[in-house]
């Protein structure tokens, strides 16, 4: 039941969709002044959630700071991605790789250069009608197939959310031995992740990665023009914002 109103809360919490039901509701009423009061929040909503520049500025206080590779001092046993990162498409027979994928690159990337000795992929049905398609078991197969061996590469087949990441793989972590763990998570993500492992009883060093901010160049434009990709990418902050709260009530963290 939570992850079905999860999902639903998610969409509800788009600035898309409340402009696009205030205009649709404009539509519909008679009274000129309050329809005009209607769209003019619509324009104010759009020109606020389509700027980049206040995004970026909002994103960045968000986000957890950068950590370089080089940086990292030691070796860590586990380096744990969490999913939510690819879908399945059975037409073509392969996995395709979402925005957040930069999650299992800049794993594969921390392998490569000895920082972790194995990959802990945690994550269930990558998509809610199709319990076939196990997400870990599927980029497994994925990083097989470009040269990592099957023996560094563990996964958690169960979980669906955040939450479940953390406490599956706490129950999986009790059959291996390990002295030290690496989340690998999305920037905007990372504040939830990591207290959903620390309430598992799990301490990690933390990886994160998929930026949405930073020190960009802006135009003219960004200053006056609204951007329909700006406007979409807010989900993402609203979503943990949301997460943070559901999951306080709900003693996740």
């Amino acid at each position: 039941m939570f992850y079905i109103l999860s999902k639903i809360l998610g969409l509800i919490a788009e600035p898309f969709i409340w402009i696009l039901s205030l205009t649709i509701i404009g539509l519909f009423i008679k009274n000129h002044k309050t329809q005009k009061r209607i769209y003019l929040i619509v324009v104010i909503l759009f020109f606020v959630f389509g700027n980049r520049i206040i995004q970026n500025a909002v994103f960045k206080t968000w986000e957890a700071n950068p950590v370089k590779a080089e940086n990292i001092i030691g070796i860590y046993d586990y380096g744990i991605v969490l999913s939510g990162i690819s879908w399945y498409d059975s037409k073509a027979g392969q996995i395709n790789f979402i925005q957040s994928s930069d999650r299992i690159f800049q794993a594969v990337k921390l392998y490569k250069k000895g920082k972790i000795k194995k990959i802990l992929i945690t994550g269930g049905a990558a998509e809610f009608l199709r319990k076939d398609t196990v997400e870990s078991v599927m980029i497994k197969n994925y990083l097989t197939s470009i040269g990592i061996p099957a023996k560094d590469i563990i996964t958690e087949k169960i979980s669906r959310n955040t939450h479940e990441n953390a406490y599956y793989t706490a129950k999986l972590l009790q059959n291996y031995k390990y002295d030290n763990l690496l989340l690998i998570t999305s920037a905007m993500h990372i504040k939830r992740a990591n207290a959903c492992f620390k309430k598992v009883g799990l301490n990690c060093d933390v990886f994160p990665v998929d930026y949405h901010s930073g020190d960009m160049q802006y135009n003219l434009f960004d200053f006056f023009i609204p951007s329909v990709q700006v406007l979409f990418y807010w989900n993402l902050y609203i979503h943990e914002i949301l997460g943070l709260i559901s999951y306080k009530i709900s003693g996740y963290i």
